[in-house]
């Protein structure tokens, strides 16, 4: 009888593919790691540089650079190609150039015969999630973005820096778009149980400083250093686990609402339940009224961006 091994097949090995690959290979989540880039000597060069440090990673990972047929016996595709935000762009930015980049690698993906899980890390990620749904023919379950993984992983560090709180034990969320109209959900923010906004260390003003910090992240690191990849491909890395172990963990993740939270027909980040079969359920937090309102603002912003390309 035939063991099932675990195979991760990475598409796209720049600055967060191969930081992914990196950080993969090092938690040893996965069996198997096939990394596919249209530049054939980047991904083999990452294979083989990858390969050279199994001496020291804490399982066996066989490690190859391949082709698209290579996603065909896949339980997870992570999708880290296309264009990359650039000094003064906007994620919505890259909308266009990118729906044309992931249209032909998800049909290549699904010309394989891939039966899988896609994971979207690319931008404007809640946009091509939606758009990897349409494009592969999959249940929206099993189209899965990392939406505001990172965000809310930048906001519990930094409320956890401001309350001298290890980050692991502060619980917030960041939802809506991984964009300029994400939103905190103050009202569900606690640290060990006692809510933030009614601790006395709890400063409004610094509280909305945090929430800037965290949602201007991306554009203070990119003017420092040219892109963000550690954060987010160890956030990528989670969510992997997650999927592979079964775990039924909850994640702030980009995915199909269909109803909850008021909305339809958009991919947007919200906390749901993850596993081995994608999304299991959305867990819809009850939001205050101007939690709410921003919420409704974030998911117009973007059906309204999406509007031109997904016609009816």
């Amino acid at each position: 009888m035939a063991v099932h091994v675990n195979r991760v097949a990475l598409i796209g090995t720049g600055f967060v593919g191969s930081s992914y690959a990196f950080a993969l290979l090092n938690q040893g989540v996965t069996e198997e790691l096939v990394l596919i880039d249209l530049n054939k000597e980047k991904s083999e060069g990452d294979a083989m540089d990858l390969n050279h440090g199994l001496a020291f990673a804490p399982t066996r990972t066989k490690i190859w650079y391949g082709e698209y047929e290579d996603c065909k016996n896949a339980d997870v595709v992570v999708l880290c190609a296309g264009a990359n935000q650039k000094p003064g762009e906007t994620r919505l930015d890259l909308v266009a150039k990118n729906l044309k980049i992931f249209k032909s690698i998800v049909d290549r993906v699904m010309v394989s015969g891939f039966d899988g899980i896609f994971i979207v890390a690319t931008n404007p990620v809640d946009i091509l999630s939606y758009a990897v749904w349409k494009y592969s023919g999959l249940h929206h379950s099993r189209v899965i973005g990392s939406g505001t993984i990172l965000d809310t992983a930048r906001f519990r560090y930094l409320l956890g820096e401001h309350f001298g709180v290890d980050t692991r034990n502060v619980h917030a969320y960041i939802i809506g778009e991984h964009g300029d109209t994400e939103l905190p959900v103050w009202s569900h923010a606690d640290i060990g149980g006692s809510p933030i906004l009614d601790s006395v260390a709890s400063d409004k003003d610094k509280l909305e400083e945090i929430f800037v910090n965290v949602r201007d992240a991306a554009y203070q690191i990119i003017n420092r250093k040219g892109a963000t990849y550690y954060g987010i491909a160890m956030g990528l890395v989670r969510l992997t686990k997650a999927i592979l172990h079964n775990e039924s963990s909850i994640l702030t993740v980009s995915c199909y609402l269909n109803g909850e939270y008021d909305q339809r027909d958009v991919f947007i980040g919200v906390p749901a339940v993850v596993g081995s079969d994608g999304i299991k359920k959305v867990v819809e937090l009850k939001l205050n009224e101007m939690e709410n309102q921003q919420f409704a603002h974030s998911a117009n912003v973007l059906k309204e961006t999406m509007k031109p390309f997904f016609k009816g």
